[in-house]
């Protein structure tokens, strides 16, 4: 059977309107603007404040703009992989309530979790259906909610996170840009380095729990930031020496907006100056599944048919990879 190759045809994005900046979380914690800055990279970050919107919500208008920017219709798409770790419910999927806000109506729809990493997985995946034949096309979408699962007393994890969503199209190419090569890692977190201990089948959600907070994220931010900051550089090489890229041949870096740290430490191990790193953790912190496609968004106007990309991104579980890409659209 022929493989086919698939590409990115469109990008779109949802932000919130409302911005929290670091001296609106002084009012909220024992915090202040340049602590935060300094260890992180942000200033500001986007919150959905209106309690009737969710994730759902964000993925869908991400997705109606990629879908109007390609002039493709809702009922042209035969997947859509929503990737999120605040879902609007346990079931069904966000994805299937997104199809249905879209009109997608010929496409079937799953959630994928691999937490920071999800879009890359999605990504992934979704080209698997496009080399395979088995769809046309697919609509990938990373989106959270994360405001949702914040423990605004916890300066150690609510001064990172923001919400937000970003979507694209994938079809096949014809014209030798697309998706070249993923590699992707996972290895069981026993310590619970970085993760929400109750709301799943093994601590349902009990008065107790809702009193302990046990429903938002909690870390151990040395081991999160050891083990992403080795994790994520380790790929980036990993498939630059893979694919025989020297730096010169990387256009872009696109990486995971988790910390400036970590971004700066990725770059340095490939050997790319800053000017090759997409950035924008300063104005929305981490999305989560979200912030890869939101940097694509971000830059697409500065994009060169046939660039080089590096997507790079690290997250709970553990899970981490990299994907090597030439930018398709023109």
């Amino acid at each position: 059977m022929e493989v086919k190759q698939a590409k990115i045809t469109a990008v779109g994005h949802y932000l919130p309107e409302f911005r929290m900046t670091n001296f609106e979380l002084e009012k909220l914690m024992d915090t202040n603007d340049e602590w935060i800055r300094t260890r992180t990279g942000i200033s500001e970050r986007r919150i959905l404040k209106d309690p009737d919107k969710a994730t759902a919500f964000m993925g869908a208008e991400a997705a109606k703009e990629a879908l109007e920017s390609s002039g493709t219709s809702a009922e042209e798409i035969d997947l859509i992989i929503l990737a999120t770790v605040t879902p609007d419910y346990l079931f069904p999927a966000t994805a299937c309530l997104v199809q249905n806000l879209i009109g997608a109506k010929n496409a079937f729809a799953f959630d994928l979790s691999a937490a920071c990493s999800g879009f890359l997985y999605a990504l992934t995946t979704g080209s698997m259906y496009i080399e395979s034949g088995r769809a046309k096309k697919v609509l990938v979408i990373g989106t959270d909610k994360m405001s949702s699962i914040l423990d605004y007393t916890d300066r150690t994890t609510s001064i990172l996170f923001g919400d937000g969503a970003g979507a694209v199209i994938l079809e096949e190419s014809t014209d030798g840009t697309g998706i070249f090569d993923h590699i992707h890692y996972s290895e069981g977190d026993t310590n619970c380095s970085l993760y929400q201990h109750a709301g799943g089948s093994r601590n349902p959600a009990t008065i107790e729990t809702v009193q302990n907070r046990q429903h938002h994220v909690t870390q151990d931010g040395r081991a999160v930031f050891k083990k992403a900051t080795m994790g994520m550089a380790d790929v980036s090489l990993e498939i630059m020496k893979k694919n025989n890229l020297e730096p010169e041949d990387v256009a872009w870096l696109v990486p995971h907006q988790a910390n400036m740290r970590i971004i700066d430490a990725t770059a340095n191990r490939m050997g790319l100056s800053s000017e090759k790193v997409m950035i924008n953790i300063n104005k929305y912190g981490n999305t989560t599944a979200a912030t890869i496609p939101l940097c694509l968004y971000d830059w697409k106007d500065k994009l060169n048919h046939g660039d080089n990309l590096i997507l790079a991104a690290f997250g709970g579980g553990f899970t981490w990879g990299a994907i090597y890409l030439k930018w398709g659209i023109k």
